[in-house]
């Protein structure tokens, strides 16, 4: 132990201890990696979670109302996943989904700790939307048996499947992921021709 000035009184060894406490970010720290990016998964969820509730709210089961031509807001229950798949799978699926977003959330979120905090902007943000999606999907599987779908976009005869801000953000989020990957693969291809 030294005592000089400016210096500590505590012994060395639970100086050199703190300093690498110190140094490492912790786990639940919002500074660690990009996890400050977990603001828009925030976001994103509110959003979600407010959308599903104002549908729940004003429409009942399969009310359908046009804004425009090719938009309708309608109410739909989707047992399933993405285009209802396995939706008629005899309720099994609920829980496979609910473990399957919360897999893929704990995952993407290991992911953003360990990308640098800067630099990694685009594919940030696509995971924060992946991960805001999937929590959203799997708090209506967990809260209500089905996920809430309300935006339904068609044109003549052609209807696409009925989707939430969810959905959109999972869609969003993985679409920045590839340009990420797309724009990083021309950068290592052209650095190396």
């Amino acid at each position: 132990m030294r005592a000089t000035p400016g210096s500590s009184i505590l012994p060395d060894w639970i100086e050199q201890q703190m300093s690498k406490v110190d140094s490492k970010p912790r786990w639940l720290a919002l500074n660690a990696g990009a996890s400050n990016w977990l603001w828009l998964s925030v976001l994103v969820l509110a959003l979600d979670q407010w959308t599903k509730r104002m549908i729940l709210d004003r429409f009942a089961p399969y009310d359908e109302i046009t804004l425009l031509p090719v938009l309708d807001i309608v109410r739909w229950h989707n047992e399933g996943a993405a285009w209802s798949f396995l939706s008629n799978a005899g309720g099994w699926q609920r829980w496979f989904f609910t473990a399957l977003g919360l897999g893929v959330s704990l995952g993407i979120l290991v992911w953003l700790r360990q990308l640098p905090a800067r630099g990694q902007g685009r594919v940030a943000a696509g995971l924060a939307l992946v991960m805001a999606g999937a929590l959203g999907n799997v708090i209506d599987r967990v809260h209500l048996g089905y996920v809430v779908d309300f935006i339904k976009v068609h044109y003549g005869q052609w209807v696409f499947p009925a989707f939430n801000v969810a959905d959109s953000a999972i869609t969003i989020g993985a679409g920045l992921i590839i340009l990420d990957a797309v724009i990083d693969y021309g950068r290592k291809s052209e650095g190396g021709a």
